[in-house]
């Protein structure tokens, strides 16, 4: 889209760039770099069911089998082999905060 200005002289045309929309941004190759690296970072620490391959939720149980096998509750009904542990998920804060006991004689 062009504006066309009227001045004194040949007649001049000027890009309008009032109607380019601002949420166009490119995105450097340092930023987006760092981008990925953060995410990969994330995720890694989170486990996944090794059939479903959905993130279990804070507080569901995971089930260990042999060869590192991690399968969520869902799945667990699935297989017909006995788990060798088991263990619930945990938040990002947990072994981070701190519980107040009253350690006060009575």
């Amino acid at each position: 889209m062009t504006a066309v200005l009227h001045c004194e002289g040949p007649l001049r045309t000027v890009p309008n760039f009032a109607s380019m929309k601002a949420s166009v941004r490119v995105i450097p190759d340092l930023e987006l770099a760092l981008l990925r690296r953060g995410v990969n970072d994330r995720v890694a620490d989170l486990q996944r069911c090794d059939r479903c391959h959905r993130t279990p939720l804070i507080g569901e149980h995971v089930y260990f089998y042999e060869h590192e096998t991690v399968l969520c509750e869902l799945c667990r009904a699935l297989d017909r082999h006995t788990p060798v542990s088991s263990g619930i998920v945990h938040g990002p804060a947990f072994g981070h905060t701190m519980r107040i006991t009253d350690r006060r004689a009575a």
